[in-house]
Order: C-alpha cells, then sequence, then structure tokens
C-alpha cells in the first residue's frame, strides 16, 4: 500500500522523521509521496524524499499560499520538476472555504500550475474545498493535454465525485472516511469510485482515523496508520482487502509512474 498524501514536512514530524518512515514500512507500507504545498516545503519535500528510499514528492503552490506566487514561482517549480524525486505538480488548487488568498490569486495560481505540469507531461495533484463548479472550469481545458489528474482527500458529495470521474480525475481517500461524524456520506459513496480510479492516503499528520482500536496515545496522524484506513475502505466497498491494496499500487505506479 503506497500513501499519495504525507506531508512529511510538518514542524509535527520535526523530531522523529526518521522513526516515522520506518514505522510506515514496517507497518507495511511499501512507498510515500511526500507533499509539497508551497515553494519552500516543495524543495524540503524533494531534499527529503532524496534521503529515503520509496518516497517521492510533489512540488506546487496551495491554494491558501497562493497570494506569494509570482513570476519566479513557475521556475522554481519547473527546476524541482526536473529532479528524480518530483513525480507531480501540486498541491494546486482552489480552497474558496477559508480564502487565505483571495480567489483571484487561487486561480491565478492553479492555472499556471496546470499550464506547467502540462508543458512537463507530469501528473497534477490538486486540491478542492468548497470550489467545486470553479474548480471543474479552470482544470478542464487543461484535461487532455495531462497524463493524469488526482483530487486528493476527497470529501465531496456524491455528485462531485461522479462529475470528477466523468472527466478522468483520480480520487484520493483519507481517514475521513473512517469519521462517524463527518466521513458518513463518503464511506456511502465509495462504491461510486471504480477501483481502478481509486487511491489511498493518510494526510498526515491529520485527519488521524476516530475509529481505531485501541486509540493512539497522539492525535497525530502517521502513514504507519495507512493499513487501516485501507482496511477499512475495502470493508465498505465489499472488497479483497490484499487485491484492493494490489489495485490501488498499481494506479499509483500508473498516475505516477514510480516503480516500488
Amino acid at each position: 500500500m503506497f500513501d499519495i498524501g504525507l506531508n512529511l514536512t510538518s514542524s509535527q514530524f520535526a523530531k522523529d522523521r526518521d522513526e516515522v518512515v520506518a514505522r510506515a514500512f514496517t507497518a507495511g507500507v511499501n512507498g510515500l509521496l511526500l507533499t509539497g504545498t508551497n515553494l519552500q516545503e516543495s524543495e524540503h519535500a524533494q531534499q527529503l524524499a532524496q534521503g529515503f528510499e520509496h518516497c517521492w514528492s510533489t512540488a506546487g503552490v496551495h491554494p491558501h499560499d497562493s497570494s506569494h506566487w509570482n513570476d519566479e514561482s513557475a521556475g522554481t517549480l519547473y527546476a524541482l520538476a526536473k529532479t528524480a524525486e518530483v513525480v507531480a505538480i501540486g498541491e494546486c488548487g482552489l480552497d474558496f472555504n477559508r480564502n487565505f488568498s483571495t480567489p483571484a490569486e487561487q486561480e491565478k495560481a492553479f492555472t499556471a500550475q496546470l499550464a506547467l505540469a502540462a508543458e512537463l507531461g507530469m501528473p497534477v495533484f490538486m486540491h478542492c474545498r468548497d470550489a467545486h463548479e470553479r474548480f471543474l472550469t479552470l482544470l478542464e481545458p487543461w484535461l487532455d493535454k495531462l497524463p493524469g489528474a488526482v483530487l486528493h482527500c476527497f470529501t465531496g458529495s456524491r455528485q462531485e465525485a461522479i462529475e470528477c470521474l466523468d472527466r478522468g480525475l483520480y480520487l484520493g481517500v483519507t481517514g475521513w472516511v473512517c469519521d462517524e461524524r463527518r466521513g458518513l456520506e463518503l464511506r456511502e459513496l465509495l462504491p461510486v469510485i471504480p477501483a481502478d480510479r481509486l487511491l489511498v492516503e493518510t494526510d498526515a499528520p491529520y485527519l488521524l482515523p476516530r475509529d481505531m482500536r485501541p486509540k493512539p496515545a497522539s492525535r497525530r496522524n502517521e502513514p504507519a496508520y495507512l493499513g487501516h484506513i485501507v482496511e477499512r475502505i475495502a470493508h465498505w466497498r465489499g472488497e479483497e482487502l490484499q487485491w484492493l491494496d494490489a489495485q490501488t499500487d498499481e494506479n499509483v505506479r500508473r498516475l505516477f509512474g514510480v516503480t516500488f
């Protein structure tokens, strides 16, 4: 099983990154994709990925950081994308829930990163919150120019899932699906996602699965908990765990072109 969304650059991992990665592989994880959320974090993610086996990274600017996008940003991402560790452009997209950057700034940065991914022939790793319609409007003109795209940490509605799938997107599912308060809609729509379009992730250190027993002493999520998430997804989809595990790994290889 491969964790496509891990924020290993987070300060929450500052004291024990090596141990976190080691625990993940001991728990059966066979690959990690480290998320780049701004220029500095993307550089850090690439450096961390360089230091671990079976680790890769993304390079991008999250919508929250879009206000910092400038003429030099694309050049920095371009250089990172040429390294062996970086296998996708992102995390990029739209977040109209908090608007830490204005919608106009977000749209500019998102479109610029789609153009960069198209130029480089790389997949995109995307974020969307409370912006579904505008997100698809900006994305659609680029879909036939991109080798692939994943909407990570999907928490939208059934209709939103269908509209993303109809456009060929992969959907990343996290421990949100294990939340009996907020994750029930996602849990119910799991069978809508074709097995060859499903990816799994922790989004650690965020979104610790609430139904883990025994409950972890810390509220910090870790990639070592990915197995719990995959087991729950397989259960709710009515699929055999080992089969789904192998299928999601194959999806990773197809989308990101990595070997693990």
